[in-house]
């Protein structure tokens, strides 16, 4: 992948005077874009800070990110309320955290009297996991090919995974053939609206290289499609909003432009900081996440 930070703040304007073509901002603000523009196109640094990146699959990008996963994550912030809300409401039963990662939403299963376990590709997240939730069951394995019997689940959730599979049909089916009928489905995943703004993580390689992890843009309707082809009904949609775009006083100003990039495991969200005017409009009332219930039609 190329990534020219020019080219994404450019993106941003025109996304930016996108919304202003339909009434949500005035001439002024345009103005403002159009001579912001201007500026950047004229800024040579921007030019000459583009990096080139690698795709990197998932065993190998967890097995990197592993060490720092449980750090500040907002992503977190997000899936975990209203998971939260939709389990408190499902009777206790045995639970499958897939993908478990390092067992996030797995502790939440076992603190809701489940019996979780939680699968991954990733032997490092494993580890993590086992020790995050020493009551838990854990499994090597791979989403589309569950280490689950047939029938067995009472509940599946998966989190922050699906964006990493680039067809939602072969693990939704695998979803339906775990769970009993009746049974319920929980995913959250990264909104697709923040997949094409560059929400995608970042790992360093083992040479120093930048790399980021496969990452697929579903829509709402593939994941609809893919549910609904397996017999699971939507029970509940949320897709909640991120962290505002706009700045309150207290906040550090914004970057002067070319001044200061900012690391490049930082991007797209530093970059954002240097347009702070064109990201709140770009940004505004864009959901972060999307969050599903779907519950298995009994046959």
């Amino acid at each position: 992948m190329h990534q020219n930070p020019l080219a994404y703040l450019v993106g941003l304007e025109g996304t930016a005077l996108l919304r202003s073509f339909i009434g949500e901002h005035d001439r002024e603000f345009v103005d403002a874009r159009i001579g912001e523009i201007r500026k950047l196109l004229d800024d040579e640094a921007l030019a000459d800070a583009a990096v080139d990146v690698a795709r990197v699959g998932t065993v190998d990008g967890y097995q990197i990110w592993s060490r720092t996963y449980d750090g500040p994550n907002s992503a977190f912030d997000l899936d975990e309320p209203v998971v939260g809300e939709i389990l408190d409401g499902m009777p206790t039963g045995v639970a499958l955290d897939a993908a478990c990662g390092t067992g996030r939403m797995t502790a939440l299963l076992a603190a809701r009297g489940h019996r979780a376990i939680g699968v991954d590709s990733s032997a490092d997240m494993l580890t993590r996991a086992r020790e995050r939730v020493p009551a838990g069951e854990f499994r090597l394995g791979d989403l589309r090919r569950l280490p689950v019997a047939d029938d067995a689940m009472d509940l599946v959730v998966c989190s922050l995974a699906l964006t990493h599979v680039p067809d939602l049909g072969p693990v939704m089916a695998e979803f339906a053939r775990v769970l009993r009928p009746g049974g319920h489905l929980v995913t959250s995943d990264i909104h697709p609206e923040w997949v094409a703004r560059g929400s995608i993580p970042s790992v360093r390689m083992a040479d120093g290289k930048p790399g980021q992890l496969e990452t697929y843009r579903h829509l709402v309707g593939d994941y609809l499609r893919a549910a609904l082809a397996v017999g699971l009904q939507v029970r509940r949609c949320e897709e909640p909003e991120g962290r505002s775009a706009e700045r309150t006083e207290s906040q550090e100003p914004p970057r002067r432009l070319t001044t200061d990039l900012g690391p490049w495991e930082d991007w797209p969200w530093c970059l954002m900081d240097l347009v702070p005017d064109a990201t709140a409009a770009a940004n505004a009332g864009v959901p972060a996440e999307i969050i599903w219930h779907f519950q298995l039609v009994e046959s």
